[in-house]
């Protein structure tokens, strides 16, 4: 897209999106001053309604941005998506959305562990081939992060932003929504001027409320640090409470919001591969009223 491109995002459409580049994203979610919505789904599990997909679900519920989480690239299932020689660009092209990928950092030996840990498919790990991949299947988004139990470290997401940076040309996010089973903290002023360091757009840090001891001062503090360095900040409601009442979520997007952040995650637990979709559309009613939930939720895909 022309370098003239000046859209926030709750002004684009599926036409906008289908041409953006990675500044024009990141442009698009800054002008919404914190009014984006991405939420994130387990790929390969088949939604309750048949005959579509939890992308097309989610985008329905307000959703801006679509990530997919446990998606072997050596073996691509996506739940609900049709037969395909290309399957991102087909699901961008029904959820008229940008679509990303969860990518796990698993090879820190060092890192000191709380739990057992589980082996990650060559196909989700964070490596040069899997970015590639990423590049030419078209995704507008990874985020290099640690699911339960993986043992992914700080040290180990910062090294891995420097090979993400050299082999894809979409937004990066990177960051812990959670310990991922290491000892260490999730929100380390250091470790975030390492991952902006090292080439992450977007820093990814748990929702205040979502981790223990995690709490409005702390994301804030975050959020004034990376926008002091010109970057996106992203808060996750990733602990599996994206499946609690909308009241525990309103607050959670209260707080996030007070805090600055540009992006509003929510996490996977609930319904079969997707949080359940009214605390979707709780997400986007607190942090931008009815107007534009409305417009994100029913915009055609054709405009």
């Amino acid at each position: 897209m022309s370098k003239d491109f000046k859209k926030r995002l709750l002004a684009c459409s599926a036409s906008d999106f289908a041409v953006m580049d990675k500044d024009d994203l990141i442009h698009a979610i800054k002008a919404s001053e914190g009014r984006t919505v991405l939420a994130e789904i387990i790929s390969y599990i088949e939604p309750t309604p048949i005959d579509i997909t939890n992308a097309e679900i989610v985008r329905s519920y307000g959703a801006d941005l679509m990530l997919l989480n446990k998606l072997d690239l050596n073996n691509i299932k996506i739940g609900g998506l049709p037969q395909s020689d290309d399957p991102i660009r087909l699901l961008k092209k029904l959820c008229g959305r940008p679509v990303g990928i969860n990518l796990e950092p698993v090879g820190d030996t060092d890192a000191i562990l709380m739990e057992g840990k589980i082996s990650c498919p060559k196909g989700r790990q964070a490596t040069a081939e899997n970015f590639i991949k990423c590049h030419n299947l078209g995704f507008d988004i990874i985020c290099i992060t640690g699911n339960p139990g993986m043992g992914v470290s700080n040290h180990a997401i910062s090294e891995s932003l420097k090979v993400a940076k050299q082999h894809f040309n979409g937004m990066i996010i990177a960051g812990k929504m959670h310990g991922a089973g290491v000892s260490e903290s999730v929100i380390d002023e250091d470790a975030i001027l390492s991952f902006m360091e090292n080439g992450a757009d977007c820093i990814l840090v748990p929702a205040p409320g979502t981790v223990p001891g995690v709490d409005i001062e702390d994301v804030k503090s975050a959020t004034k640090l990376v926008h002091r360095h010109n970057k996106l900040i992203m808060s996750a409601i990733g602990t599996s409470q994206e499946s609690s009442e909308v009241e525990t979520i309103r607050e959670f997007s209260l707080m996030s919001k007070r805090c600055g952040v540009d992006i509003h995650h929510i996490g996977d637990a609930g319904y079969p591969g997707v949080c359940p979709y009214e605390n979707i559309y709780t997400i986007s009613m607190v942090i931008r009223g009815l107007r534009h939930t409305v417009r994100m939720s029913a915009i055609s895909n054709e405009r």
